[in-house]
């Protein structure tokens, strides 16, 4: 004889749950499709990171068969990875997108910008952007920031309100309550969106493996010439690098982070797969961007500073 419970039970099937990617995914699909729906130009910035990389495979799953509604933005400083800028233009081709590149070195040719005496140019990108921005007349613009990467993008929201100068303002920040954004502007504001905003580092990899998304060599371990300053591995390039006193060498490194050569130091290491990679998170105690980027050390606020100037 059955129990009520075991009748009750019998013939039903387990409720289905989403596992924590999926959970993920699902949040930045539904982002996407909000903006998609709610703004009339939005763009995304693609600079052929891991992040951006990841934001536009959701992108692209997001609107799966239609075409992705939205251009491409780089903000191009001149000193990226020459393997990054390729596999920007190969991805860019593969899916018959549109690429908008806004430049620094012109800036400087111009004389709209001045080259900084270490040479890094992360910090230029600010005015370049923003008047990509205006140009394109974006009012919505993807980025990939995460909230483990950095204290002063933990502070953001997934719609983060710009001014009519492009600066944030953390006192500005409104309420997200059951996944409702808040995408109202005035003339000449814009709102920047974080579809990763709740992803960690370890989360992209392991959704990377998942999906077997491809991602530039240099994420792997490889043979590199290198040198060191200020406790980094940066890579010696037409930005400046190495200076006096310091010498070159052959390293086998991989970098976590993609950015300016000048500020974006790589990691020893022997991992050569994902799952390599993946080991090698899961053990570190350091954030890609503490670990590895030079212009998040300028100061102690460093990022909130840039960001309230109209940076990412």
């Amino acid at each position: 004889m059955t129990t009520a419970a075991t009748a009750t039970t019998r013939g039903q099937q387990e409720p289905h749950t989403l596992s924590h990617l999926d959970t993920l995914e699902s949040e930045a699909v539904h982002i996407f499709r909000e903006v998609a729906g709610e703004f009339e130009r939005p763009v995304l910035l693609f600079s052929g990171g891991k992040d951006s990389i990841t934001m536009l495979h959701l992108a692209l799953k997001a609107f799966w068969p239609a075409p992705v509604p939205f251009a491409l933005l780089h903000v191009d400083t001149g000193h990226n990875f020459p393997e990054v800028i390729a596999y920007r233009d190969r991805v860019v081709a593969e899916h018959g997108l549109r690429l908008v590149v806004a430049s620094v070195q012109r800036y400087i040719d111009e004389g709209r910008l001045r080259e900084r005496p270490d040479g890094t140019r992360n910090p230029l990108q600010t005015v370049p952007l923003l008047d990509a921005i205006e140009r394109g007349g974006f009012d919505a613009v993807f980025g990939g920031g995460r909230r483990d990467e950095e204290k002063a993008r933990a502070k953001e929201r997934v719609f983060s309100l710009r001014d009519e100068f492009g600066a944030w303002d953390p006192r500005r920040q409104r309420p997200e309550l059951w996944q409702l954004y808040n995408g109202r502007y005035a003339p000449g504001e814009h709102v920047r969106v974080f579809p990763l905003s709740n992803w960690t580092e370890l989360d992209v990899w392991q959704y990377v493996l998942r999906e077997r998304i491809a991602l530039p060599e240099i994420y792997f371990a490889h043979r590199r010439e290198v040198f060191r300053r200020a406790g980094m591995w940066l890579a010696p390039g037409d930005w400046g690098g190495p200076g006096d006193g310091e010498a070159v060498e052959p390293r086998t490194v991989r970098y976590r982070t993609v950015g300016d050569m000048s500020c974006t130091g790589a990691v020893e290491s022997d991992a050569t797969t994902v799952e390599q990679v993946i080991s090698e998170i899961t053990a570190s105690r350091l954030t890609e961007r503490g670990a590895t980027r030079a212009d998040d050390r300028l100061s102690e606020a460093a990022m909130e500073d840039r960001k309230r100037e109209g940076y990412f």
